[in-house]
């Protein structure tokens, strides 16, 4: 393998790693990130469309984000964009509402 190859894939492998950090990172928000994203009047919570372990925070049990042990919980609840949440539409047919179900 040529040096300039080696050095094209360890540069793209390295991407990948930062890519795939940064989602975990934002995978979910803990109690404190929620508020501090929901006080910008960007977001809303919307309910039923979180999947399993990637809530922002609800109930059925649990205290908060990323605790969900089904998809598309009605109690638990994803931040999403302000205006969004009662167009989506999750693979089962649901869809969200700004009210845990």
């Amino acid at each position: 393998m040529s040096t300039i190859r080696k050095l094209t894939v360890a540069t793209l492998a390295g991407a990948m790693t930062t890519a795939i950090a940064s989602l975990a990172a934002a995978h979910t928000s803990g109690p404190d990130e929620t508020k501090k994203m929901m006080a910008t009047g960007d977001y809303e919570m919307c309910y039923g469309v979180a999947m399993k372990g990637d809530n922002d925070c609800g109930g059925n049990g649990h205290s908060c984000a990323g605790m969900s042990t089904v998809d598309y919980s009605g109690a638990d609840f994803k931040l999403v964009a302000k205006g969004t949440c009662t167009s989506m539409e999750t693979p089962d047919g649901g869809m969200g509402t700004l009210e845990a179900m």
